[in-house]
């Protein structure tokens, strides 16, 4: 296994839209949402193992779940356990991180992932690492793992790359999440991939382009350059980091940088954003339902995510489409379609019964 392969394991998000499952003192990337008995940080650090030595793979998250990683992640150490003592979007943490890394090891190159992501053929994205690695490793570039679009889907942001015979492709720009209509002409261009927000690069070509593109953050991370895996370093991150623009990575970086390239990947993937997309990568019962830790009798129901959190029985009748879903004190009976006002929901709980709901 090469001693120059890390990650960085993006962990420190709520995901609101899979609440009351996801809250804030235990977001989803914690929970088993598959049902497999494997949450889903656990499944990417087991994913990413199989081609990054294990101690080099570190965990960004807020300072609140710092032990919920070490409980749910045995194979760590409290070192590879980065923390953010604010919330400052996705460029500072990097940014951060990658100095840290680059202290470490000069020759260090790196895969940013998301923690809660599913990926299907698991050897297809080693292959595909590899092969952004290869690269970072001999050139001075950014990469980013693309997905091939299988429908005109508005809620991902999308990449398009010059047409060329190499496989790993210049990227001519990114969008920002489109509507209906471009996102329809993009998959008829055939030039466009869905934004997975997998990233590859080496430490040095990072933080050379922080320097270059990012003056003022790369200045207020630099103080403390001394300090990076020394005891001072906790200290040092609370009282500067708040000061971090807050911004991300994509904004920061890869928009500006000229040397941006994709490699088209060759593995299923899906992002896990909300319990429709849930819904679409779980097995379905006879009548097209999607059951995790439940007993479910339906009649006249179809469609529907139903999940408990202790094997419940559960009976539904005359409903399709719907997210059922019930957790202690919450329970949630949800029209899939409007799935993306969960967010708005959660709000009203939170303003009318309290804080603790969410």
């Amino acid at each position: 296994m090469n001693k120059n392969y890390y990650a960085i394991l993006m962990a420190g998000g709520v995901g609101s839209r899979f609440w009351p499952v996801s809250t804030t003192d235990f977001p989803k990337q914690f929970h088993d949402m598959l049902g497999t008995g494997e949450t889903l940080i656990q499944r990417t650090f087991s994913r990413l193992s199989k081609s990054i030595p294990a101690e080099n793979i570190f965990i960004l998250t807020n300072e609140r779940y710092n032990d919920l990683v070490l409980s749910q992640l045995p194979e760590a150490q409290q070192r590879q356990v980065i923390t953010e003592p604010a919330m400052r979007n996705t460029a500072p943490c990097i940014l951060y991180a990658s100095m840290k890394i680059q202290k470490e090891n000069p020759d260090a190159v790196m895969v940013v992932a998301p923690s809660d992501h599913w990926i299907e053929n698991e050897d297809a994205f080693i292959a595909n690492l590899e092969q952004c690695f290869q690269a970072c490793t001999k050139t001075d570039i950014l990469m980013t793992l693309g997905i091939q679009p299988t429908f005109p889907n508005t809620g991902y942001g999308y990449i398009q790359y010059e047409k060329e015979q190499n496989a790993i492709k210049k990227v001519a720009q990114f969008t920002e999440k489109p509507d209906y209509t471009t996102a329809k002409d993009f998959l008829s261009k055939g030039n466009y991939l869905w934004n997975a927000g997998i990233f590859i690069w080496s430490a040095s070509s990072i933080v050379a382009a922080f320097a270059n593109l990012q003056k003022e953050m790369t200045a207020l991370f630099k103080k403390g350059q001394s300090l990076y895996n020394t005891d001072q370093e906790n200290d040092f991150i609370q009282s500067n980091y708040p000061l971090a623009e807050n911004i991300s990575i994509d904004y920061a970086i890869l928009e500006k940088a000229e040397n941006v390239y994709v490699l088209p990947a060759t593995f299923d993937w899906n992002d896990l954003g909300t319990w429709g997309s849930l819904y679409d990568k779980l097995d379905k019962t006879p009548a097209n339902n999607a059951v995790v830790n439940a007993r479910v009798l339906t009649e006249d129901a179809s469609g529907n995510m139903i999940r408990t959190s202790n094997d419940k029985i559960v009976v539904v009748d005359g409903l399709n489409d719907y997210i059922i879903v019930d957790k202690e004190e919450v329970l949630l009976i949800y029209p899939k379609k409007k799935e993306q006002d969960i967010k708005k929901v959660l709000k009203n709980v939170k303003d009318t019964y309290g804080e603790q709901y969410g």
